[in-house]
């Protein structure tokens, strides 16, 4: 349950990225928001300076599906993770903190790679894997790694650095020709570890 009196009727909401994990905004909700985001899964806020409920994208369309979210421990603040339908921020970035972007790359190829799926095009390396089948896709993997092993014994740094990407993008494929993600390898590794 939310504590809404806490902060005069708002909480702060967090909005972080599903799948790169990165915080794109801050923003507040009264009680009505709250609800309004939850029936339609579309972050809608309180504007404090409009003195109204506001969705986010209502005008630009860069929308903000709401994946999942968690309340804190004192029911006071959410963080919600969200799907964003474009940049998040009114000045065009994807947030509004400007944050390195690196460090989240792979998990945007990942999304990048479910979308060649869902929206296939003909000119696309992933849908021209995804057309050869499971065992090209498999035996892709298989020849990066040995490239890459290759590369880390007897090649410069660069080419160890490339092989390794190539080798990882090919396992992204391969992750979403069987069905899984980097979510499902993530958690297997952290029960591993545990």
């Amino acid at each position: 349950m939310i504590d809404f009196e806490k902060g005069d009727g708002l909480v702060p909401v967090i909005i972080q990225d599903v799948q790169t994990l990165e915080v794109l905004m801050l923003g507040y909700m009264n009680e009505e928001a709250w609800e309004k985001t939850q029936k339609e899964e579309k972050v809608t806020f309180y504007s404090r300076s409009k003195n109204r409920l506001w969705t986010k994208g209502e005008e630009s369309g860069n929308f903000l599906w709401m994946k999942n979210f968690h309340i804190d421990c004192d029911q006071d603040t959410i963080l919600i993770k969200v799907q964003p339908a474009g940049p998040t921020c009114h000045t065009g970035s994807r947030s509004c903190f400007a944050t390195d972007y690196g460090n989240n790359f792979i998990a945007e190829l990942e999304r990048i790679i479910q979308q060649r799926y869902e929206f296939p095009t003909q000119e696309s390396y992933v849908n021209h894997l995804r057309d050869k089948g499971l065992n090209k896709i498999a035996q892709k993997v298989g020849e990066e790694a040995v490239e890459t092993v290759i590369a880390a014994l007897a090649q410069s740094d660069k080419e160890f650095v490339d092989e390794t990407s190539d080798l990882i993008f090919h396992l992204l494929v391969l992750l979403r020709e069987k069905g899984f993600s980097l979510e499902t390898i993530a958690k297997n590794l952290e029960e591993r570890h545990k």
